[in-house]
C-alpha cells in the first residue's frame, strides 16, 4: 500500500497533464435576474414534485417536474434577453 496521500497523487496527476485551475477568473457566480429566477422557479418545483413524492401523487409530481422544466427554460430565455451575467440589460448606462 503508497504512503502518498490522496491528494498529493492527485496534485501529481494534475500537474502531469498540465491541468491547473485559474483562480484569479471572476466567475461571478450566475448573480444575474434570470439565474435568480431560474433557481427560484425551479426550487418551487422541487418542492411541489417532493410533497406529491410524499403524498404519492404522480399527476402532481410531474407537474413539479414540469416546473422545474419552465424554470430551466425560463432561465435561458432571460439569459438570451440580455438579463444574464454580463447581459445587455444590465449595463450601467452611467445614470
Amino acid at each position: 500500500m503508497s504512503k502518498a496521500t490522496v491528494s498529493a497523487s492527485k496534485s501529481a496527476a494534475a500537474e502531469k497533464l498540465n491541468i491547473g485551475v485559474d483562480h484569479s477568473v471572476d466567475l461571478g457566480h450566475g448573480n444575474s435576474p434570470a439565474a435568480w429566477t431560474c433557481v427560484i422557479v425551479m426550487l418551487i418545483g422541487a418542492l411541489v414534485a417532493s410533497i406529491a413524492f410524499v403524498i404519492a401523487s404522480t399527476p402532481i409530481f410531474i407537474a413539479g417536474a414540469a416546473v422545474m422544466v419552465i424554470g430551466l427554460l425560463l432561465g435561458w430565455i432571460m439569459r438570451k434577453a440580455g438579463y444574464g451575467v454580463d447581459g445587455s440589460k444590465l449595463k450601467n448606462s452611467g445614470h
